[in-house]
């Protein structure tokens, strides 16, 4: 999920929430941070502060900390989520 509001500085801000429950292993929870991170860098966003925050279980530790599928599904929702923020939205 992704929840933005507007701010008085020049730049957009970013918050990052991992819960542990929804990323049992710290591995997981770096590598969803990590990704976050650099996405946020290289998109432009206008002054907004930003927190991105995991709304159901990624994955469980039975099965591997990270793997190529879930940086990929990461990357892919996290880029849908910051282009609806560039939208212009229409005034009330």
């Amino acid at each position: 999920m992704l929840y933005t509001r507007q701010n008085q500085l020049p730049h957009a801000r970013l918050g990052i929430v991992v819960a542990k429950r929804f990323a049992p292993r710290a591995v997981t929870r770096n590598t969803i941070k990590r990704v976050t991170r650099e996405l946020f860098r290289v998109t432009s966003l206008p002054a907004i502060d930003c927190v991105v925050r995991l709304s159901r279980p990624v994955n469980s530790k039975d099965g591997p900390a990270t793997t190529a599928k879930l940086k990929a599904e990461l990357r892919q929702e996290l880029a849908r989520l910051f282009a609806a923020t560039n939208k212009p939205r229409p005034a009330k």
